[in-house]
């Protein structure tokens, strides 16, 4: 479905790197603008920060923007901002940024980046707006886009100048930041000046509908203001499991980031209380996904807790996993669960279960209600309620025929509409939207 070569757009895709980690929305950037150049478009992924870690094949810019190094030293250091450019240059290398992202991923705690937050939120106003001067400079003189797209509200400071100076529409998508900015000493400070910056902006784009109204009150914007594009994934590779070998000891997986908010500790309760029951004498947790500095103590209490009920040999830690660990891990597992504690807006790591044939039990908060709507491919719990993870996961690892229907289930219903080309398809139109209000408007 390639445009006509006449209709083709020219995008710069603005995405935050997230510290060396794979992360689901450096994956959903990656895709996303790896569609849109299969369907004609001319796309630009400039990383901002760090370099984009993705485990498909990467489209992004190797050149960064509003590099981690220069714009922490912007803000500690009046003399800095008036270095050469050349010095600035350097510090914008990918290698060097990748190297400080291994050093310090996960590390740093968002209690400790309300001013940094503040600062690059206040764009051409704050410290950093010589960084914004340069990428608006190349995009203007060089790459010249039709309409620029942003990947989160966080950079909500670069689209006044953008705007002012290449002429056409600034799109924001809205990715998760409200956790972030929970853990923010500054927090309403912080959201005043989104909800100034969000005035200056033609479109937010919401993964699900609860995140679009949960951040049309966040930001104070229109609910007109807000389109929903639902995730989608490449789906080469996710195909339908021939069934887990019979002799195989049952396993409950997790996939995610290993944090506090994303629930492994309920989880961990919930696989001990089942695995003490008769029938369960070889059932096993899996766990994949990335592990920050700042949460491993986390992570070894549940380590421990584990050992201390003689189920340490029943716990297998897979640590993170690029795209073939990944699909290998799901086809070891009969259900996926992740009980995040908070409002998931996105929840990349269910579809990826269900596209593989995997089921899934998850929370009934943020988009998972919205997402198992439209897949049927799981079952939803009481959020932060064990005895009910508990009962939902032993329901289905006691059944088998309905482990097949909700797996069958959510597989067709994710290769169906879930993929990246219907994603694509959905942002262009949006796109088309935005730029056909702004000539008519003129």
């Amino acid at each position: 479905m390639t445009p006509p070569r006449g209709d083709k757009l020219r995008i710069a895709y603005l995405a935050a790197g997230a510290g060396g980690m794979y992360c689901g929305s450096c994956l959903h950037d990656n895709t996303l603008a790896a569609a849109l150049l299969k369907r004609g478009h001319e796309v630009a992924l400039l990383p901002t920060y760090t370099p984009l870690r993705t485990d498909e094949t990467s489209v992004a810019s190797s050149r960064v923007f509003y590099g981690a190094l220069n714009v922490y030293l912007e803000q500690k250091s009046h003399a800095f901002r008036h270095t050469p450019r050349w010095l600035h240059w350097l510090l914008d290398r990918p290698r060097l940024l990748r190297w400080l992202a291994t050093r310090f991923a996960g590390s740093t705690d968002a209690r400790e980046l309300g001013a940094l937050t503040l600062s690059v939120l206040r764009g051409e106003e704050g410290p950093q707006a010589g960084e914004l001067a340069r990428l608006v400079g190349w995009l203007r003189d060089d790459y010249r886009p039709d309409l620029v797209h942003i990947t989160n509200s966080l950079l909500l400071g670069l689209v006044r100048r953008l705007k002012r100076e290449l002429g056409g529409p600034v799109v924001v998508q809205l990715q998760g930041e409200d956790l972030f900015l929970d853990a923010l000493p500054n927090r309403e400070e912080v959201i005043e000046e989104m909800r100034r910056r969000a005035r200056d902006v033609d479109l937010f784009v919401a993964p699900s509908r609860f995140y679009a109204d949960k951040m049309t009150a966040l930001l104070d914007v229109p609910a007109e203001r807000v389109a929903v594009v639902p995730l989608g994934i490449r789906l080469e590779g996710y195909g339908t499991r021939a069934g887990r070998d019979p002799q195989a000891p049952p396993a409950i997986g997790y996939l995610a980031r290993v944090a506090p908010e994303k629930g492994l500790h309920l989880l961990a309760e919930a696989f001990a209380a089942l695995a003490v029951r008769p029938g369960n004498e070889r059932l096993r947790l899996r766990v994949a996904g990335w592990l920050g500095a700042k949460d491993r103590a986390y992570f070894r209490e549940i380590e421990q807790g584990l050992a201390a009920r003689g189920l340490g040999d029943r716990f297998d830690h897979v640590g993170e996993v690029d795209l073939a660990g990944k699909l290998e891990f799901l086809r070891s597992i009969d259900l996926l669960s992740v009980p995040t504690t908070y409002e998931e807006p996105k929840g990349l790591f269910a579809l990826e279960a269900m596209a593989s044939g995997c089921p899934v039990v998850l929370p009934r908060h943020g988009s998972f209600p919205e997402m198992l709507a439209a897949t049927g491919g799981g079952l939803l719990v009481e959020p932060n309620d064990l005895a009910d993870l508990s009962e939902a996961l032993a329901r289905l690892l006691a059944d088998p025929e309905e482990r097949r229907r909700l797996a069958a289930d959510g597989h067709r219903a994710v290769h169906a509409r879930f993929g990246a080309a219907g994603m694509a398809e959905a942002t262009e139109g949006v796109y088309r939207r935005v730029l056909a209000g702004r000539r008519h408007a003129g």
